[in-house]
């Protein structure tokens, strides 16, 4: 532990946001698997209602990580392959709705 007063508050800071950090990436991990199960559902059997939820778990998830990448929880290029990965894991499936 540290001596300096200046050391123990910095180290009260570093855990601190390491906590807030910890919170906020666990919650963008959690929007993206609903999403992955949503898209999933949606390959087994495309409705438009699926399409509607998976729509609005894609935004949900956007939403979190861009607030992220915005706080400094995520790194800016971290915030854009999460995004993408969410957009590919769609685009085969797009297909379907338009036939």
């Amino acid at each position: 532990m540290a001596n300096i007063k200046s050391a123990v508050k910095r180290v009260k800071i570093a855990e601190r946001n390491r906590l807030y950090n910890k919170s906020y990436k666990s919650a963008v991990k959690t929007l993206m698997k609903k999403y992955f199960v949503t898209v999933e559902k949606y390959a087994a059997a495309p409705t438009p209602e699926l399409m509607q939820e998976v729509q609005l778990r894609m935004s949900e998830a956007y939403s979190k990580i861009d607030k992220a990448v915005k706080k400094g929880v995520l790194h800016r290029n971290n915030g854009d392959r999460k995004k993408s990965r969410l957009a590919r894991t769609l685009k085969p499936h797009e297909t379907v709705v338009a036939s």
